[in-house]
């Protein structure tokens, strides 16, 4: 992990179409202005944590539904 050191006012540029702003600090929290590109998705951690973990349940139920499907087929098969 990359710590830098950035005032209210400062910026961080990761390569040329992403820059971090520091805009405010008041206590423990920090406001963060990001300039990003239109086509790239940004979240917060939580949001992020939320969306995996449902493309996982999906990917799973999508499995299941596959086993599933080809059991049937696999009988279907059996019968004829």
């Amino acid at each position: 992990m990359l710590i830098l050191t950035r005032r209210a006012g400062e910026s961080i540029h990761l390569g040329e179409d992403i820059i971090i702003s520091v805009l405010s600090m008041k206590g423990k929290q920090v406001k963060l202005g990001i300039e990003v590109p239109e086509d790239l998705p940004v979240y917060r951690e939580e949001v992020f944590k939320k969306i995996q973990q449902e493309n996982e349940q999906a990917i799973l139920a999508c499995s299941q539904d596959f086993m599933a499907a080809a059991d049937l087929w696999t009988r279907q098969n059996r019968k004829k």
